[in-house]
């Protein structure tokens, strides 16, 4: 039969040195996997690890027309959803014209605007053309971006003959707010030749617009 064991004896210097070191490094290895634990669940947190953008958007479902500053509100985006060309909190907008309706939290660039950014994204050479359609109930029917064809009668047109093309597949660019008894105003992205052709088809007669499938 074994004897019991007794308590056991005072630890050598050497031994209490050395459970002292492991211990300070259990505590010290503990503290580091804590920072690193807590900088994980921050970046886990955030949208991407990178700062937002903050970019102006609409405050509301806008019609189009001239902006006031109660029409915009900063928003922040995440790095790389940005559009091109999106406007800045700073930027002057507060009396520029919105080319046509925007939705509540689109952000608003430069060619949602009219003035020469209207352009930007346009091939060289091509021009704004404003031109007034007879009927301003079909040009509510357009939104910025969609081809036309426009067509022209004589002013005395009594139906007897057919109305020309004018110009054909023509993108809107802005459709500027208002509209009266003499028809409504559309923005077009035409040549400088179509724009003539308009201007001639104008001046002589009325136009009309219809809607065409993109190609």
């Amino acid at each position: 039969m074994r004897a019991p064991l007794g308590p056991p004896g005072p630890l050598s210097p050497g031994r209490r040195l050395l459970r002292g070191l492991l211990g300070r490094r259990r505590r010290v290895l503990a503290t580091v996997l804590a920072a690193l634990a807590a900088a994980c669940a921050v970046i886990g947190l955030r949208p991407d690890g990178g700062a937002s953008v903050t970019v102006l958007a609409a405050a509301r479902d806008l019609p189009g027309g001239v902006l006031t500053a109660a029409d915009v509100k900063p928003v922040a985006l995440r790095p790389g959803t940005a559009p091109d060309g999106a406007l800045r909190p700073g930027a002057p907008v507060a009396g520029r014209v919105l080319a046509g309706p925007v939705r509540r939290g689109e952000p608003l660039t430069d060619v949602r605007l009219l003035g020469p950014d209207l352009l930007a994204a346009r091939t060289p050479g091509t021009v704004a053309t404003p031109v007034r359609v007879s009927d301003p109930e079909s040009a509510r029917l357009l939104s910025p971006g969609n081809l036309v064809n426009v067509l022209a009668a004589p002013s005395d047109w009594d139906g007897s003959a057919p109305a020309r093309t004018v110009a054909e597949d023509v993108p809107v660019l802005a459709l500027p707010p208002g509209g009266s008894d003499r028809g409504a105003l559309v923005v077009l992205a035409t040549t400088p030749g179509q724009a003539a052709e308009l201007a001639s088809a104008q001046a002589g007669g009325r136009l009309s617009i219809t809607i065409s499938s993109a190609r």
